[in-house]
C-alpha cells in the first residue's frame, strides 16, 4: 500500500469530503487519498449534523480516515469506529494550525509541542486497530522549535508505518514556501512530503530529497484530476464542465440542495481560475441559491456537453 513515489491526496477540510473524492477517483482510481479531517469527540457521539460521521469507505479504494483530538482513549475509540467504516488505515492530525483545534482543543498542531501527549495519542489509536495508523504534521511549531525528526521518531517507535510531513511551521499557517528538509537516515518510517506540490518538477524534488511520496493539498482545487496527470494514469479532462456539473451532482445527493448549492459555489469559482470571464462568473455563482439556477450558470459557462 505504502509504495515509493506514490501520489497522496491530502485531507483539506471543508474540502475533501465524499463528493470531491468521487471526482478524484474519476481520475485516480488508485491513488491513496484522505478523508477532511474528522473529531474524535463528534464521531463517537455520532453527532447527526456531521455528515461525514456516517460515510463508509468499502468502496473508496485506498483511503486514511483522518481524525483529530486530545483525548487518547476517545482517538482509540474514532480509530475502531473508522476501522470497522472500511478506511483501509488510520491517519492523526498532528499538524492542523487553526486555533480552532491547535490552540482552543489541544489537537492538530499542538501535538508538535507535547510529545508525550502524542505519544500517548500514537500508542492508543495503534493498539486500538489492526489497520495501518499514519501521522501528518509540520515542521514544527515555529522556526525556533522545528523539531518535526524528534516527533517521527516518537512514532516510529509506537508503531506508526508511515508519516506525512509539511513543509511550513504552525506559526506560518499557509503563507510562504513550503520548505522541505532532506530525510535523515535515521528516520525508520516512510515519510510523504507535502507543501505547494503540482507539477511533475515539484514530485521529483521531493523524491530526490528522500520522500516516499509526494502529498498534492491545494493543487487539487479546481483540478480533482492532477493527481491521476500526476501519476501517470490520466491526462486532463476537454470537457471541465462535464466535470464540473457531475461534481455538482455528487454534492446534491450527498447534502441536499440548498447546502450543497451553497457549498459548491467555491467549487465553481476554483474551476474558473484562469478561464475568460471568469471573475464575472464568479460574482453570478456566488449570489445563487437555488441549484437549478447554478447548474444552468454552469451550462452557460462552460457549455452544457455532459460527456468527459
Amino acid at each position: 500500500m505504502f509504495n515509493n513515489n506514490q501520489i497522496f491526496g491530502a485531507p483539506l477540510a471543508g474540502i475533501t469530503d465524499r463528493p470531491f473524492r468521487r471526482v478524484v477517483r474519476m481520475f485516480a482510481p488508485s491513488v491513496p487519498l484522505y478523508t477532511e479531517m474528522i473529531s474524535c469527540h463528534s464521531l463517537v457521539a455520532a453527532h447527526k449534523n456531521c455528515l461525514r460521521n456516517f460515510d463508509r469507505y468499502d468502496d473508496e479504494g485506498p483511503i486514511a480516515a483522518q481524525i483529530f483530538g486530545a483525548d487518547a482513549r476517545l482517538m482509540a475509540d474514532a480509530a475502531k469506529i473508522l476501522q470497522d467504516m472500511g478506511a483501509t488505515w488510520i491517519d492523526i492530525n498532528m499538524g492542523c494550525p487553526v486555533p480552532k483545534v491547535a490552540t482552543r482543543s489541544g489537537a492538530g498542531a499542538n501535538l508538535m509541542r507535547d510529545h508525550k501527549l502524542a505519544e500517548k495519542i500514537m500508542r492508543a489509536v495503534v493498539g486500538a486497530v489492526q489497520i495501518p495508523v499514519s501521522i501528518k504534521t509540520r515542521l514544527g511549531w515555529d522556526d525556533e522549535h522545528r523539531d518535526w525528526g524528534d516527533l517521527i521518531r516518537i512514532a516510529a517507535d509506537c508503531g506508526v508505518q508511515i508519516a506525512a510531513l509539511h513543509g511550513r511551521t504552525r506559526a506560518q499557517l499557509y503563507t510562504g514556501v513550503s520548505q522541505l528538509p532532506p530525510v535523515p537516515d535515521d528516520i525508520k518510517i516512510p515519510i510523504i512530503g507535502n507543501g505547494d506540490i503540482k507539477t511533475v518538477a515539484d514530485v521529483q524534488r521531493v523524491r530526490d530529497l528522500g520522500y516516499c511520496g509526494a502529498m498534492i493539498g491545494r493543487g487539487m482545487l479546481g483540478r480533482p484530476w492532477i493527481l491521476g496527470e500526476l501519476a501517470g494514469a490520466c491526462t486532463a479532462p476537454k470537457n471541465i464542465g462535464a466535470v464540473v456539473l457531475r461534481h455538482f451532482e455528487y454534492m446534491l445527493e450527498y447534502y441536499g440542495a440548498r447546502t450543497a448549492t451553497q457549498m459548491f459555489r467555491k467549487h465553481a469559482a476554483w474551476y474558473s481560475a484562469g478561464v475568460p470571464h471568469s471573475a464575472e462568473f464568479r460574482i453570478r455563482v456566488n449570489q445563487i441559491n437555488d441549484p437549478d439556477e447554478l447548474r444552468d450558470e454552469i451550462c452557460k459557462f462552460w457549455g452544457c456537453e455532459v460527456d468527459i
